[in-house]
């Protein structure tokens, strides 16, 4: 079974039980503010929502979707053909670690931009719908394989945008450096005001000298419960 959502201007189909997007995704798309970009790969795209948004921001750029799971990249597909952009956006359906051997993919990408499982494979609870534990969860591919093959897709200069948790910082930070990735913006998200953070957003350059800036935190919820003016603007169709 479907459900059919629309976001900002963009028609979303997605699987009823299985994975569906959420507000890390829209959080993440935000997150990327080049003035301009030509290629742009989105590394375990599932229903497409990232790379599909951000095709609508950046309309001169090819846009690459790369889903492991046969079941999302079909979903994917229909929804590029959905928003009518299939001269512009394309679905790869492989194991993300098969991109450097395979030479599915060659390294001349302005922006890769990933929304990864979050947590490792012995760390939480992992769904019984395979869809979902894919998802969230490191079964097919590890944090440092997922930057590692991130910088050899990057051109020189070319940026990094992912979302993970803070907890997880530190491996993400450590991992960017040893593959040539030079952190340079940090956004901490909050669900309100008094809590701790619960998601990182994080901008690196590929071969960039050090100088990182810390963002103004993001609040999902105000102090009365009701999203905050930032977080109704990632839900609205303007550019």
């Amino acid at each position: 079974m479907f459900t059919f959502d629309s976001i900002r201007d963009v028609k979303i189909c997605q699987h009823e039980d299985g994975y569906r997007f959420s507000i890390d995704a829209l959080l993440l798309f935000s997150f990327v503010n080049l003035q301009r970009a030509r290629m742009i790969v989105d590394l375990g795209a599932g229903s497409g929502i990232i790379g599909i948004l951000l095709s609508k921001k950046y309309p001169e750029a090819q846009v690459t979707l790369v889903e492991v799971q046969e079941g999302l990249a079909t979903v994917a597909e229909r929804n590029i053909e959905s928003n009518f952009i299939q001269d512009r956006v394309k679905v790869v359906n492989k194991d993300i670690r098969t991109l450097i051997q395979s030479n599915n993919l060659s390294s001349n990408f302005d922006v890769v931009v990933s929304n990864p499982p979050f947590r490792k494979v012995k760390t939480g609870i992992i769904s019984c719908i395979d869809e979902k534990a894919i998802a969230r969860h490191e079964i097919k591919i590890s944090l440092n394989e997922l930057i590692k093959i991130a910088s050899f897709l990057l051109r020189h200069n070319g940026r990094l945008y992912i979302i993970h948790l803070p907890e997880r910082l530190v491996d993400v930070l450590s991992y960017m450096r040893q593959y040539s990735i030079e952190p340079k913006r940090l956004r901490f998200v909050h669900s309100k005001f008094s809590s701790e953070a619960k998601m990182v957003l994080i901008e690196a350059v590929k071969a960039g000298k050090p100088s990182l800036k810390i963002d103004s935190p993001f609040f999902i919820y105000d102090v009365n419960g009701k999203y905050t003016k930032e977080t109704i603007e990632l839900y609205d169709c303007g550019f």
